[in-house]
């Protein structure tokens, strides 16, 4: 089910939707659905949503709407699955593809991995010559299949996908959030050392969820719980969530337009509501 596409690296600035869930029930395809209706302001262009299911990652995405991407007919079709990603695009220049809508699915060694990402990687153009080098294939045009494909290459060196992770990441410069699904059975999200993408973690009786946006929790039927540190890397396995700090910046910076048109009103981010951020921007 890999998606084919060419070898150009287009100059991508994307701000857009991300969500994750870790359940001990079979229904993440259809929570990561309502979460990404739930998230629909941050990108128009494209939608996509791939779960795990025996140990496969199965996806399907598109350019359009959530609701046009995703009819009761293809809903149907994704299988019952207890952890899921999903993604919402928007791209102020660059293609708009089928290729280049997330999630991204790459192949490894030993497994499959889906990463779906919020953010601009300013080193992006380095990093897939040096991929290249090494005999990675590119398909898309975008920086968060450069992501999928250096965490996928990290894996050759380290047994645990979350180690991967940590190494690609380190290497990643710009803004930017982060879930992966790996074929180990592990849901993974990142947000950069500055924080400039927001990401937040919600909890409820059934599992575990992680979405750029406490309103998508909301929508979901998930209870905030915290925003994601900058630097942090939180790891959904089998137990309880694993946190690490793999990435710091002495100072943090939050993108200013998520306050001022990026998020939506409801929403709580780094402690601050919103609505009350722009009431206050009004009364200055």
């Amino acid at each position: 089910m890999q998606e084919i596409c060419g070898d150009k690296l287009d100059k991508v600035r994307e701000e857009c939707g991300i969500f994750g869930v870790k359940l001990h029930t079979e229904e993440a395809a259809g929570i990561t659905y309502n979460a990404l209706c739930a998230l629909q302001h941050r990108g128009q262009e494209g939608a996509g949503i791939a779960v795990l299911r025996g140990g496969t990652i199965l996806y399907h995405k598109n350019t359009g709407l959530v609701s046009e991407v995703f009819n009761n007919a293809v809903l149907s079709r994704l299988p019952l699955a207890k952890t899921g990603i999903g993604h919402v695009r928007y791209s102020t220049t660059g293609t708009n593809s089928k290729q280049n809508t997330q999630p991204m699915v790459t192949e490894y060694l030993t497994g499959r991995l889906a990463t779906a990402h919020n953010g601009n990687i300013v080193n992006a153009g380095e990093i897939k010559e040096k991929l290249v080098s090494h005999g990675c294939a590119f398909s898309a045009t975008n920086d968060s299949e450069v992501v999928s494909s250096l965490i996928a290459y990290e894996t050759l060196g380290t047994d645990a996908i979350e180690d991967a992770v940590a190494r690609a990441a380190a290497q990643l410069k710009g803004a930017f959030s982060l879930v992966i699904l790996s074929s180990q059975n592990k849901l993974i999200a990142v947000r950069d050392g500055w924080g400039f993408r927001p990401l937040c973690l919600g909890k409820n009786a059934n599992g575990w969820a992680v979405a750029s946006e406490s309103c998508a929790l909301d929508s979901a039927g998930f209870e905030f719980v915290r925003d994601v540190r900058p630097g942090e890397m939180v790891i959904f396995g089998d137990g309880e969530p694993e946190s690490r700090m793999i990435l710091r910046q002495e100072r943090k910076g939050l993108c200013i337009f998520e306050y001022v048109y990026f998020a939506r009103q409801d929403s709580i981010i780094d402690g601050l509501s919103v609505y009350q951020a722009r009431f206050n921007m009004g009364v200055k």
